[in-house]
C-alpha cells in the first residue's frame, strides 16, 4: 500500500478530477453549450455497466421501463403549485416552432412528475392496477446558475434515472420507500460506495414531497455529494393530477406516490472516491476491461509472448471476465501508465521468462502490488484477486467516510471540525426551522437532515439545541456540499 499516492487526489481534488475526466476518456467538456458535455466511449461503457445493474434491479422488483417525451406543456407544469415554485427558475422554455409562436409554451423536462402524472390519471383506474411501478433513464434539463462541474452539476443531466410508483395507501408507499433503500444499498455495494441516508429538513425537501431522503458519499476534499434520493409524495401530486382508483367497495380514492432518483453522479462518485494520483481505480463490477494483459517481448527470445498472452485471455474470457490484450507497439511502461489512468482493476504482465516458466505477474490497481502466479492457477487467482480488490475499495472508502463524521455539542466545536478536516458534523437540534437555518448560517454549511431510519435521529437524553438552549429532539447533520 505504500506505493499508492493520494496527495493530489486529496489536496488538489478539483484539478485532479477535471483533468482525469478527459485524460481517462470519460467525457469531453468542450461542447459549445456550458454545462453540457459529450460522453466518450470509455466513459459511456462504464455508465452503461452501472445502468445494467439498475435495470436488473428494476426488473427484479417489478418495475416496467417507459420512455416519456422531453417536452412538457406549460398547462401540465402549472398544475402542482409547490413543484413549480421549486423548479420555475431552472427550466428551459420552448416558445416557438420555426418562426411561429406556440399557443402553449413547452418546457424541457427538469424532472418528469408533471409529464407522467397526466398519463397516470388515464392509466390507473382500479385497485387492481396498484401498485403501479415504472421507471425511465432519460435526459433532463436544468438551467443551473451555480458553477457547473462535469457529471456533478450540469445543465443537461444525460443519464437521469427516475422510478415513479403509485399505491393504494400510505403504508404501501412506505413499503416502496423501504424497497428503494434496499435497491440503493445493493447498488452502492456493487459500486463499493459506502454512504449515509438523511431525511431532509422540510425547507429542503423535493418540491411537492411529503418527505425526502438523500444518500450522500464523502468526497476527497471533505465535501459531500448527493447520489440518490427517495421521496414520498403522499397524495400531493395525485390530487393535482386527479389520479384516482376505484376501491373494492366501489368508492374512489387518490393514490399515494413515491419517486426514486439517481444520475451520472454515481460515476462521479466512483471516480472520486476510489481514485488516486495515478488516475481512476474502477471496481471490477463496472470496469469495461477487468483484466488487461501486457505482453513484454524481448529481442532474440525464442518464445512468443503474444501467443501466450492470447492463450491466457482465451481462458479468462471463457471464465466470464472482460479481458483485453494490449499488443500496441509502444513501451510497456507507457501501457502501464495508460491502463492505470483508466482504472483497469488488474494487469497481467507476461515476458519471455514467464512463458518459459509457465507463469505470469499479476499487478493490482488498488494497491499497485505485484505477485507471480502459475499458469494453471491464473483463472482462480484472477477471480480471487478481483474479489479482494472490490472488498478493499469498499473498506478503504468506508474508513474514509467514518473518519470524516464527527458528533459535537456546540457550534464552536462544529466550526473547529470544518476548519480542521471538513466532513460531516452531527449536532443536537430542537427541530425548529429557525434554529436549523441559524446553524446553517453560522457554520456556512448545509443541513443534510436527520439520520435515517428515524430511530437513529433521536438526540440522546439531556442534549440541548446549541442555538436556543431548549431540549434537543434530533441529531442534525451538516456538511459542505456539491
Amino acid at each position: 500500500m505504500g506505493k499508492v499516492k493520494r496527495e493530489k487526489w486529496s489536496n488538489e481534488f478539483s484539478e485532479w478530477y477535471n483533468e482525469l475526466l478527459e485524460t481517462a476518456g470519460i467525457i469531453d467538456k468542450r461542447y459549445p453549450v456550458k454545462g453540457m458535455n459529450v460522453w466518450l466511449p470509455y466513459g459511456l461503457r462504464i455508465m452503461r455497466n452501472i445502468e445494467a445493474f439498475i435495470r436488473a434491479e428494476m426488473e427484479r422488483t417489478g418495475h416496467d421501463e417507459v420512455l416519456f417525451p422531453a417536452l412538457i406543456p406549460e398547462t401540465e407544469f402549472q398544475k402542482e403549485a409547490e413543484h413549480i415554485k421549486g423548479f420555475e427558475g431552472e427550466v428551459y422554455w420552448v416558445t416557438h416552432a420555426g418562426l411561429d409562436p406556440l399557443d402553449v409554451r413547452l418546457i424541457l423536462r427538469p424532472t418528469s412528475e408533471t409529464a407522467m402524472y397526466s398519463m397516470f390519471s388515464l392509466w390507473i383506474r382500479s385497485h387492481a392496477d396498484l401498485p403501479f411501478k415504472v421507471y425511465q433513464i432519460v435526459n433532463v434539463y436544468r438551467y443551473e446558475t451555480k458553477h457547473t462541474r462535469p457529471l456533478i452539476r450540469v445543465r443537461e443531466i444525460s443519464r437521469f434515472f427516475e422510478a415513479h410508483t403509485a399505491h393504494i395507501d400510505f403504508k404501501d408507499a412506505e413499503r416502496q420507500i423501504r424497497e428503494d433503500l434496499e435497491i440503493f444499498d445493493r447498488l452502492a455495494k456493487f459500486l463499493a460506495l459506502p454512504y449515509i441516508i438523511s431525511k431532509r429538513p422540510d425547507w429542503d425537501k423535493f418540491p411537492g414531497a411529503f418527505y425526502s431522503l438523500g444518500a450522500e458519499i464523502m468526497m476527497p476534499d471533505g465535501r459531500t455529494l448527493q447520489i440518490g434520493t427517495m421521496h414520498n409524495y403522499r397524495q400531493n401530486f395525485a390530487k393535482a393530477y386527479n389520479i384516482q382508483y376505484e376501491t373494492e367497495t366501489g368508492e374512489h380514492e387518490y393514490v399515494h406516490q413515491t419517486t426514486f432518483g439517481m444520475s451520472e453522479r454515481l460515476l462521479a462518485a466512483v471516480i472520486a472516491v476510489h481514485g488516486d494520483d495515478n488516475g481512476m481505480v474502477l471496481p471490477p463490477t463496472i470496469a469495461p476491461i477487468q483484466v488487461v494483459i501486457v505482453p513484454i517481448p524481448k529481442k532474440d527470445a525464442n518464445v512468443d509472448v503474444f501467443a501466450y498472452a492470447r492463450e491466457i485471455a482465451k481462458d479468462l474470457r471463457k471464465a466470464g471476465f472482460r479481458v483485453h490484450v494490449d499488443e500496441r507497439d509502444i513501451r510497456p511502461g507507457r501501457k502501464y501508465y495508460d491502463w492505470e489512468l483508466k482504472g483497469v482493476p488488474l494487469r497481467i504482465e507476461v515476458g519471455p521468462r514467464d512463458v518459459e516458466g509457465r507463469k505470469a505477474v499479476l499487478a493490482r490497481r488498488d494497491t499497485l502490488e505485484k505477485k507471480t502466479v502459475g499458469r494453471d492457477s491464473i483463472v482462480e487467482e484472477v477471480k480471487k484477486t478481483l474479489d479482494e480488490i472490490h472488498e478493499n475499495l469498499y473498506n478503504r472508502a468506508r474508513e474514509f467516510l467514518e473518519s470524516h463524521i464527527k458528533r459535537v455539542d456546540t457550534i464552536e466545536e462544529a466550526k473547529a471540525v470544518f476548519e480542521d478536516r471538513k466532513g460531516i458534523v452531527e449536532i443536537p437540534w430542537c427541530g425548529s426551522e429557525e434554529c436549523g437555518l441559524k446553524m446553517e448560517e453560522e457554520l456556512d454549511a448545509k443541513m443534510l437532515g436527520t439520520p435515517y431510519p428515524e430511530e437513529k435521529a433521536k438526540a440522546p437524553e439531556g442534549k440541548k439545541c446549541p442555538v436556543c438552549g431548549r431540549e434537543a429532539k434530533f441529531i442534525a447533520r451538516f456538511a459542505r456540499t456539491y
